[in-house]
């Protein structure tokens, strides 16, 4: 894997990451497709709509359909069609978020599967296998993902499980040597700007090939999250990748961006279309509300995606009111093109040194505030 870092405008980046199976330009949204799939859309739809690179989930594929399985089937390209690059997580956000199911060791965690009732157990080390049997592009180590509030006697405990489990994840990263598979490390460190700088220092003189900024967005207070991530991005290695975890409205991109992050991964652009949510650049449209009953324009008319070409909101209300699968697809579709859009976007003002001007422009038009750009009123919600 290579980066090149090709324009600055402040701290935000302007960048190219180089993998064995394409080419991403940064800053980027990834679509997640949990198991091996980004729910409704095929990967043709993904090409048409500007998905450069796909998440796919650890913890998940090992339960089903098992990793094994998908390495004899040819790996997870091959088995899910989609021949660019591929990212997986550690499966450390799941076993937070099962927590009642866990049992947390120093060799690993045990858990009972949510699939079958069988107990699991993933170790630094088999969390690395199976992301190696996947056969994706870019890998991380097991790492504990601490909830939000946590005392420091806690977080510090957290934090240097966390260490040792990257050391032996990269031991076991190398022993194998996978070829072009990239692992990155993970910075947790909880809310704590000490330790946040610490978890960097120590993470970053293990040598990865690039830095993922873990446990955000659970919890923490939407301020406090955003000057950990500039704290942290600020500290990480200038010449290489930084990859915010699972943090994703699109004011939080911009802000994000602003602060010198890379990589983006998040739920919300697919999870809010089953739920009948689209974003525009005008703020989300929550589409079961009755101004659309009779409403012929499109959900965007700066948008130029299939969905906003050929159906209007009053179509796509039908659909979604309807329970109709079709209405899951096209504001799917519509979703990751938007967010698409809005990453390119940002990658042209950083490359023309006018990223401050279009994030004014951004917050003023989307309806909510920035904490750094003023705008006229109050800031609606995106619920």
């Amino acid at each position: 894997m290579k980066f090149e870092l090709l324009a600055t405008d402040g701290v935000a980046r302007r960048g190219r990451l180089t993998t064995a199976r394409g080419v991403v330009e940064t800053p980027v949204f990834m679509p997640v497709g949990t198991r091996g799939t980004v729910k409704s859309l095929t990967p043709a739809d993904l090409r048409e709509v500007g998905s450069q690179i796909v998440l796919a989930n650890t913890y998940h594929l090992l339960l089903r359909p098992g990793h094994e399985l998908i390495r004899e089937l040819g790996g997870l390209h091959r088995f899910m069609a989609w021949d660019g690059p591929i990212l997986t997580d550690s499966g450390g956000f799941q076993v937070w978020s099962l927590a009642k199911l866990r049992r947390l060791g120093e060799e690993g965690v045990a858990f009972r599967s949510p699939v079958d009732g069988s107990e699991r157990f993933l170790s630094p080390e088999l969390a690395i296998e199976v992301q190696h049997a996947l056969g994706a592009d870019i890998i991380h180590p097991l790492d504990e993902c601490l909830a939000s509030p946590a005392t420091r006697e806690q977080t510090e405990r957290s934090l240097a499980l966390t260490l040792r489990w990257a050391r032996r994840s990269q031991a076991a990263h190398r022993a194998a040597n996978p070829g072009h598979a990239a692992l990155f490390g993970i910075v947790q460190g909880g809310a704590d700007p000490e330790l946040r700088r610490r978890a960097v220092e120590e993470t970053v003189a293990l040598g990865f090939d690039g830095y993922a900024i873990g446990g955000m967005a659970v919890g923490e207070p939407k301020p406090l999250m955003l000057d950990l991530t500039e704290l942290t991005a600020a500290a990480l290695p200038r010449e290489q990748p930084r990859y915010l975890m699972g943090a994703g409205k699109p004011p939080d991109l911009v802000e994000c961006v602003a602060r010198g992050v890379d990589l983006f991964d998040c739920v919300l652009p697919t999870r809010n279309a089953r739920n009948g949510q689209a974003f525009t650049a005008g703020g989300p449209l929550v589409l079961k509300q009755a101004r659309f009953l009779r409403d012929p324009a499109p959900l965007d008319a700066s948008c130029g995606c299939y969905t906003c070409r050929h159906f209007s909101r009053a179509y796509l209300r039908h659909l979604f009111m309807s329970a109709e699968l079709l209405a899951y697809r096209l504001l799917t579709l519509h979703n990751l093109a938007f967010f698409h859009s809005l990453m390119a976007a940002m990658r042209a003002a950083v490359a023309a040194s006018a990223f401050g001007a279009f994030r004014t422009r951004f917050f003023a038009r989307y309806g909510v505030s920035s904490p750094d750009v003023p705008t006229d009123g109050d800031a609606d919600s995106e619920a």
